[in-house]
């Protein structure tokens, strides 16, 4: 038996040797134009230029579409942050603090449609403690709002902070923002807790980005630290 038989040439070698050798269609230019491949648009047969053509506008249709893509998200990313800006404004020009958490929740909800939101702050200074936005808050609440070193989102699983909403029953998914002094990625306890509330279970799903919820409890929190200055 000859070698050629016990070794037959595969694929992988055609391939390689016309990859090592790129001369081989210029020797054999007629090749090209003889080559018929299938169309992924249907049966018939098409030249390899032909194909080689297809192949470029798919590509060009997928870059096409990534770059619409790119200019959407780049849109969406203005409009938040000029919302967010509004958002902060607003806040600045409340000059009562115990104004402060009222404009925090109404601000968000005008601002982000956000069907539900509602706060609660402790450790405030003595002339705000009897305010009802300081009060009717349990021991374990304030130690899990400071077990949140980010904004938990998902599914509401019986978290008192939901008792705080108008409508519970409508709080199918929910993000809860523990608000904390000083920068939030080194967390200390915290001092309050807003929760925002949806009756669609995707609104707050668990495992999405928490990055601009982060900068809300940051400026929430920044803006609530006078409630506990005195």
């Amino acid at each position: 038996m000859t070698d050629a038989a016990m070794n037959p040439i595969t694929e992988d070698d055609i391939a390689n040797y016309l990859a090592n050798t790129p001369d081989f269609f210029e020797r054999h230019a007629q090749m090209l134009a003889t080559v018929q491949l299938t169309s992924p648009h249907g049966n018939r047969a098409v030249s390899l230029q032909e194909r080689q053509a297809e192949m470029l506008r798919e590509k060009i249709k997928a870059l096409e579409h990534r770059i619409m893509d790119m200019v959407r998200h780049g849109n969406e990313n203005v409009i938040i942050a000029d919302r967010l800006q509004r958002w902060a404004r607003n806040l600045m020009l409340v000059r009562a603090p115990q104004d402060l958490p009222a404009a925090v929740v109404t601000e968000l909800v005008a601002q982000f449609m956000v069907p539900q939101a509602a706060i609660k702050v402790w450790d405030v200074a003595q002339p705000y403690q009897g305010e009802s936005f300081a009060t009717g808050v349990s021991e374990d609440a304030r130690t899990f709002a400071s077990s949140l070193t980010q904004p938990y989102c998902g599914v509401n699983s019986g978290f008192e902070a939901v008792d705080w909403l108008v409508d519970q029953a409508m709080a199918m998914s929910v993000a809860l923002l523990p608000l904390r002094s000083g920068d939030l990625r080194n967390p200390s306890r915290a001092f309050g807790m807003l929760v925002l509330a949806s009756p669609d279970p995707q609104r707050f799903a668990a495992g999405m980005g928490t990055d601009f919820l982060e900068r809300i409890a940051e400026f929430a929190s920044a803006s609530l630290s006078r409630l506990r200055d005195a």
